[in-house]
């Protein structure tokens, strides 16, 4: 009897080991299933901005070379923060993502008295996409030729000459505010509910300039119907090298860029996030989308999730500083 007794164990020992297998392989099954429904990604600005057209090219990417099925919902307001917090309260199943971007996750914490989020801990830093400067444009028919001009229109009328931004707490507002401070002059910032609303109104003449990010300047760049004064970048882009940074014209040092990249809420599976982020390296690497970002004034900045939380934290840190150094709030 003890013979069988020890073979019915064993056998039954064996059964319950490959059942436990069976069962610690069943997250990594559902892992690579994913995405087995369509997947939210959200962006937190209106249609037509820099911050959306580079989202609808990634996730067009998403949806044609990699077959996902990839959903863009716009929800503005708050200058990012209704659609960023959406996704920070989501599921954290990989079927909410949302393009983070420097207003939200490091600006507006300071400009704020209260957050709906905490940037810091209530996301899940997958991947960095790309990197913009902002560029002041005006009219073509502007009296304005040069950013000297545009200052010195600026010190004759003192807090009269409006700049329009896509929304408070954007880096194209930020920018203007330091350069008034650098430059010595008051300009009236009038805040839009995305780049689109802030592009129609300079073109219609009801604001002297816009202060808007590389990507929502572009088109109307191209057609003629504006013309850039300068760009926020340490460097010239290539995609407008015939304009001159800020630094060169007088501002030594001056630097202020928006940065785009994908979040999910916290307590995503390290597993998935890594997927993603490698998924999204290689959109980025494409040859059609360097070629699509760099026409648009956007440099791919792919790396590692730590790398971009690292980056998130470090742009919190400076904005922050600079906010409370110009005594800058929003309520």
């Amino acid at each position: 009897m003890q013979a069988p007794q020890r073979r019915h164990f064993m056998l039954t020992a064996l059964a319950g080991g490959a059942t436990f297998g069976t069962l610690a392989a069943l997250p990594a099954r559902a892992q690579a299933a994913w995405p087995a429904r369509p997947v939210r990604f959200v962006v937190p600005f209106p249609p037509g901005g820099g911050t959306d057209t580079t989202s609808r090219v990634l996730a067009d990417r998403f949806n044609t070379v990699l077959k996902w099925t990839v959903v863009v919902e716009n929800k503005p307001g708050a200058a990012g923060n209704i659609g960023m917090d959406a996704v920070a309260k989501a599921a954290p199943d990989g079927y909410t993502l949302g393009m983070g971007q420097a207003s939200n996750l490091a600006i507006n914490p300071a400009l704020y008295g209260t957050m709906p989020f905490d940037p810091l801990k209530d996301f899940s830093f997958i991947a960095s996409v790309a990197e913009q400067p902002v560029v002041l444009v005006v009219r073509q028919d502007s009296p304005y030729k040069t950013l000297a001009d545009f200052l010195q229109a600026a010190k004759a009328r003192p807090a009269g000459l409006t700049i329009a931004q896509a929304g408070s707490g954007t880096v194209g507002h930020l920018a203007g505010e330091m350069l008034a401070r650098r430059a010595g002059v008051q300009v009236m910032q009038v805040p839009y509910k995305g780049a689109g609303p802030a592009m129609n109104d300079l073109l219609g003449g009801q604001v002297a300039g816009y202060f808007g990010n590389s990507v929502s300047v572009m088109t109307q760049l191209q057609a003629g119907k504006v013309r850039a004064l300068c760009v926020s970048s340490a460097q010239r882009l290539p995609a407008m090298a015939q304009v001159p940074t800020v630094a060169e014209q007088g501002f030594a040092g001056f630097a202020a860029t928006t940065w785009l990249g994908v979040v999910g809420p916290a307590g995503m599976p390290a597993e998935l996030v890594d997927r993603i982020n490698r998924e999204t390296s290689q959109i980025l690497a494409r040859p059609d989308v360097l070629e699509r970002l760099a026409s648009e004034g956007s440099v791919p900045t792919p790396g590692t999730p730590q790398q971009f939380a690292d980056m998130v934290r470090k742009e919190h840190g400076k904005w922050g500083a600079l906010i409370r150094e110009a005594g800058i709030k929003l309520d």
